[in-house]
């Protein structure tokens, strides 16, 4: 027996006892070929797309959704989507709420308010079998290993592919928008002159902004041939463009709110906002909206270096976003990686229904959804209303209005009334009116708002004690939920002076005018934070007492240490927009044929080895080198990553040969 095959064996038995994903994998692998990096800040590399003749801003959001759109050719006119039919007591329609509703055999039938009131409108034994859904995009956010399978549930219990949902709700979207846009250009508009952006929450993981990409493709959105049509942007820098723009009557500036005339500043939040409104209100029936080109007044005393906060409050999430100003042109740079958490108003919702539940019984509340599904949408939107009205210094009760098939399926399911539930309930703040209503004291109103908000100003709290997130000149209170009268007073109550609270007019619409802008003039983000750290998996050089020796592989009489990370990019380093990483790599094995070169993602920020706990494989690339010859000693294989966008692309150059190919990093298959 020859050395070599003892070695071999001994290879093989130590494999057995230290598994290495490498040696497993039976990879041949590649080696870095010194000097291993070069890295390129010219970000005149990135292309310039095609041009396009509108720009049209998709914001898909966990309670309610919109459009918004300009075109290039007048891009300080943006315009919302045209008036919806149907709407809510109580609350501004100018976005439709994020319901759909498909028929029996799952065909997409309605969505919005069409599809909550043809559902509302159906007898119970027939609502039985249609599916409808709500609020489900925080299911993006909240699954850990999300997939093109992960499943939602429809109201009746009924599981559906997620995926097919949200691309019925962008197709939704396409036909809404482009029949718009056809109507006022007088002819049919072709979907090719349309740049869409869609917004998602900064801090979701990768997986849900690719998720986000591939319903779009799905839903004919854009091609995957086109993929530079779709932009993938984030909320809050969204919000952010947009309050570069913002002039002085259209906003209120909590910060300047100290005791005037001897009103104390809650009265005046208040009176700020109700003129406020009314002047959206007035404005409303235009739905264009004119984005001066010029830096606002408020901005204009931004000077270089100075940060602000965007604090976007939607219904599902809370954003956090600290950005930096660098002149001349205004640019941004993000300081701090994006944080928040599951913090948005449908945790007031959950509340409501925690209360319900307490007084009504669990097993109630759980039968009569399934059972009466459309009267408990009912209910909750009379609850919504309702919601809106909580305020800091109310003193007068809120009342909800109990639908009657509520009331009658209670007395079917208990025996008793819904009144004598409530005296025998030991919740004393809620009590039942003759009307036929539940009457809250302002008390149990916002104590139903306390967890939520409780969350938010606590994170608040931690981001403000972080060293990057000193110095805050701004903070920006976006999102619809930023309309929170109880919100925005305990936000003032933590800052107590330390950065001026700015709220846009008109906020829950900030974030869909600044996609719009965004999507206009991508490069204004410069600068951001990568989520994860990225790198492909190398042998190097096995060194005695350096590199652990279950790491060590011997092939053709070389000494290898296996799964190393061979880093691209580290989490929370800062990564220009287009920026391009470079790495040279040769075959272990001179021979090879094909390389094969495997992508790695941790959300460590160092990492040495792929067979670390944490690090996943996120995209492959094989580069086919067979029939070629390499007139070097040795091949080089570059291997580049363009970071910057919400989406990452790799791509592998034999260069002897010119070969390329080219990789999307993939979040999203197990």
């Amino acid at each position: 027996m020859s050395e070599k095959e003892t070695a071999a064996e001994k290879i093989l038995t130590e494999e057995m006892a230290n598994p290495s994903p490498a040696k497993s994998m039976g990879d041949p692998g590649i080696t870095p070929l010194s000097p291993s990096h070069t890295q390129q800040n010219d970000t005149d590399q990135v292309p310039s797309g095609p041009s396009f003749v509108v720009v049209v801003a998709i914001d898909f959001g966990t309670t309610s959704s919109g459009y918004a759109y300009a075109f290039t050719k007048e891009p300080e006119c943006i315009h919302t989507m045209r008036r919806w039919e149907g709407g809510d007591p109580g609350v501004s329609n100018q976005k439709t709420p994020t319901t759909i509703l498909l028929t029996p055999d799952r065909k997409f039938h309605s969505f919005g308010y069409a599809a909550r009131d043809f559902y509302h409108d159906l007898d119970p034994s027939e609502s039985k079998q249609w599916l409808y859904l709500e609020k489900f995009k925080m299911k993006l956010h909240t699954t850990a290993n999300l997939s093109i399978e992960t499943d939602l549930h429809a109201a009746n219990g009924k599981r559906v592919k997620a995926i097919d949902i949200f691309a019925y709700a962008l197709a939704f979207f396409k036909e809404q928008a482009i029949k718009e846009l056809s109507d006022q250009t007088g002819g049919e508009f072709d979907n090719n002159d349309v740049r869409w952006v869609i917004t998602v929450p900064a801090i979701w993981k990768m997986p849900a902004k690719q998720f986000m990409r591939e319903a779009a493709y799905k839903s004919g959105l854009v091609s995957r041939e086109n993929p530079e049509q779709l932009i993938i942007a984030l909320e809050p820098e969204a919000a952010s463009i947009y309050c570069r723009k913002l002039r002085l009557h259209q906003m209120v500036d909590l910060g300047t709110n100290t005791t005037q005339n001897g009103c104390s500043p809650t009265e005046n939040v208040g009176g700020v906002i109700t003129q406020a409104k009314e002047h959206v209100r007035r404005n409303r029936q235009s739905r264009t909206f004119m984005v001066e080109n010029v830096i606002g007044e408020l901005w204009a005393e931004l000077e270089e270096g100075d940060r602000y906060v965007v604090v976007d409050c939607g219904g599902g999430t809370v954003d956090l976003t600290v950005h930096q100003i660098r002149l001349p042109e205004g640019h941004l740079k993000e300081l701090y990686k994006a944080s928040g958490g599951p913090y948005g108003s449908i945790g007031i919702d959950y509340e409501f229904e925690k209360l319900l539940c307490k007084i009504f019984g669990q097993d109630f509340i759980d039968q009569f959804k399934i059972k009466r599904p459309a009267a408990w949408v009912d209910l909750m939107i009379a609850f919504e209303s309702r919601k809106r009205a909580a305020a800091p210094e109310r003193t007068n009760p809120l009342n909800i209005n109990l639908p009657f098939s509520f009331i009658d399926y209670y007395k079917k399911f208990r025996g008793h009334s819904v009144e004598h539930a409530l005296r025998k309930s030991n919740v004393d703040f809620v009590k039942w009116s003759s009307q036929g209503m539940l009457r809250m004291n302002p008390d149990a109103m916002n104590s139903l708002f306390k967890p939520t908000i409780d969350h938010i100003i606590q994170h608040l709290t931690e981001l403000f004690e972080k060293p990057e997130v000193s110095d805050i000149k701004f903070l920006f209170l976006v999102g619809g939920f930023a309309e929170s009268l109880l919100l925005q007073q305990a936000v003032q109550d933590m800052l107590q002076g330390r950065s001026r609270i700015i709220i846009p007019h008109d906020v829950g619409l900030t974030i869909l005018k600044g996609a719009v802008l965004f999507g206009l003039d991508p490069s204004i983000i410069k600068v951001r934070r990568s989520p994860l750290t990225y790198g492909v998996g190398v042998l190097n050089r096995f060194v005695e007492g350096k590199h652990p020796p279950e790491k060590l592989l011997v092939k053709d009489g070389t000494r290898w240490c296996t799964d190393v990370l061979d880093t691209f990019i580290a989490a929370d380093q800062s990564v220009a927009l287009g920026e391009l990483v470079k790495r040279s790599y040769t075959p272990a094995k001179p021979s090879q044929q094909v390389i094969v070169i495997h992508v790695y993602c941790s959300e460590k920020e160092k990492v040495g080895f792929i067979s670390e706990p944490g690090v996943r494989k996120c995209g492959t690339l094989r580069l086919d080198v067979s029939g070629t010859e390499s007139t070097a000693p040795r091949r080089e294989i570059q291997t580049l990553m363009q970071f910057g966008d919400t989406e990452i692309r790799a791509m592998a150059v034999d260069v002897s040969t010119g070969r390329t190919v080219k990789a999307s990093i993939d979040f999203l298959s197990h």
